[in-house]
């Protein structure tokens, strides 16, 4: 073979073939057969991509996306580390590449890491929680996933929603218990996330409550003047902000007046607002962590409101503290501060007032309330302060003076699953506080 040069053309001639080819040198036999051969390898590694394309758009589950990106980034690495270029039947005798001699090697590392690159961009669009290490030599490893506790609890629930007979039972393994005292504050043995009971759902206006005169404590529609109550909107507000509830376990004493509020107790379990995005219902068991808490004078009395949010919330990891719900939820602190001082004057009852001119105290002051409160329901529950009507009794307390066995619990009406009862429209009204932006 002969390779006549020009200045800016090879002219290539061989038997049968004759072609002009743009160069700055001479191209040699073995130059353009390479070039025949990467151009190949690139079809193959076309159509490989065109197939996963459509096998990806037909799949119906994220496993089948995660074996077809695994095939196709195995496939392009066989096709890209061949231990020796194959002899070609074209190629002219004596230019076939020696058995050690590797085609392209350089170019086939760069399309190498090019294939697992899309694969690996593949398998974190069709599911993002596919380990970004799974293409690469080294891995780092993800923050912890937060606890998933499913709750060991069940519902019975009595009468219609909407009426004054409405009860919603909790029970453990079929075993009726007292959302007051049965259930355990603290969820983990560091007593880092506790556990509350969700008495009223994120956007609802029945003022559901546990109450605490009934034998097991059960939720029930608070009732005012011969009327079940309901909390009125108040522009721009809807219902409760929160799901609102209670911590077990807790009570706020109120023959003890509190050093810093001035004020005693209101004699409830501890109240609770979770902020997580997610709506709960009544009687629902949530795990949530403690970042804060207001201190309302409610009628001259101390009535805590702590704020926490759900441990599976997916803004949890990053509240841990009050400050971290202004940075993350800006707004939200405000709009509860002015919720609880205005939710009462549609009633004719005056505006509420806040303890520490209304600034939520941080979490490590909010566990000291909970303490303090814990501290007071066992002085309750074991008879060192009188009950003076709330109901103590108890299926999982065992040192407290009112402990009950199963046998010993009267029958519960059968669980009804009833449609709620229809609401007066008026209760859907808004209504418009003047001076009400706090």
């Amino acid at each position: 073979m002969k390779a006549t040069t020009c200045s800016s053309l090879s002219i290539l001639q061989r038997p049968g073939l004759s072609r002009v080819v743009p160069s700055r040198r001479p191209v040699t036999w073995m130059q353009l057969m390479l070039s025949a051969r990467a151009l190949r390898v690139r079809g193959l590694r076309y159509l490989q991509t065109q197939s996963l394309l459509q096998t990806t758009s037909r799949a119906a589950d994220s496993s089948k996306i995660m074996r077809a990106t695994s095939a196709f980034s195995s496939a392009a690495s066989s096709v890209a580390r061949p231990t020796a270029a194959a002899h070609s039947p074209m190629d002219p005798p004596g230019l076939a590449p020696p058995p050690h001699q590797s085609i392209s090697s350089n170019y086939f590392k760069i399309s190498t890491r090019r294939t697992q690159q899309i694969a690996h961009h593949l398998s974190r669009f069709f599911n993002p929680s596919f380990p970004s290490a799974s293409f690469s030599s080294s891995s780092s490893s993800s923050p912890p996933e937060p606890p998933s506790m499913a709750s060991k609890y069940s519902l019975r629930k009595v009468a219609a929603p909407n009426t004054f007979e409405h009860r919603v039972y909790i029970e453990k393994d079929g075993v009726p218990v007292s959302p007051f005292h049965d259930i355990p504050l603290y969820a983990n043995p560091e007593q880092t996330i506790l556990n509350m009971v969700v008495e009223i759902p994120r956007w609802t206006n029945a003022k559901l409550e546990i109450c605490k005169e009934e034998l097991l404590n059960p939720i029930k529609q608070d009732i005012k003047k011969g009327k079940l109550r309901y909390v009125r909107n108040c522009f721009p507000h809807k219902g409760y902000l929160w799901n609102y509830g209670a911590f077990p376990q807790t009570w706020e004493d109120p023959n003890v007046t509190h050093p810093e509020t001035k004020a005693k107790g209101d004699n409830d379990p501890l109240d609770v607002c979770e902020i997580g995005e997610l709506v709960g219902y009544t009687g629902q068991v949530k795990q949530v962590k403690v970042l804060g808490v207001m201190a309302l004078l409610d009628e001259e009395e101390t009535d805590w409101k702590v704020i926490v949010i759900d441990v599976n919330d997916p803004i949890a990891p990053k509240l841990n503290d009050i400050e971290d719900v202004e940075r993350h939820l800006p707004g939200l602190l405000r709009a509860t501060n002015e919720w609880f001082r205005i939710y009462k004057i549609p009633d004719g009852k005056p505006e509420n007032q806040f303890a520490f001119t209304g600034e939520c105290k941080n979490k490590a002051y909010a566990m000291d309330v909970v303490r303090e409160c814990a501290e007071a329901w066992d002085r309750l529950i074991t008879g060192k302060t009188p009950a003076n009507g709330v109901s103590i009794g108890n299926t999982n307390v065992p040192h407290s003076i009112n402990y009950l066995s199963p046998e010993q619990l009267p029958p519960l009406p059968s669980h009804q699953e009833l449609p709620a009862e229809k609401i007066d429209s008026s209760i859907d009204k808004w209504f418009f506080i003047s001076g009400a932006s706090a």
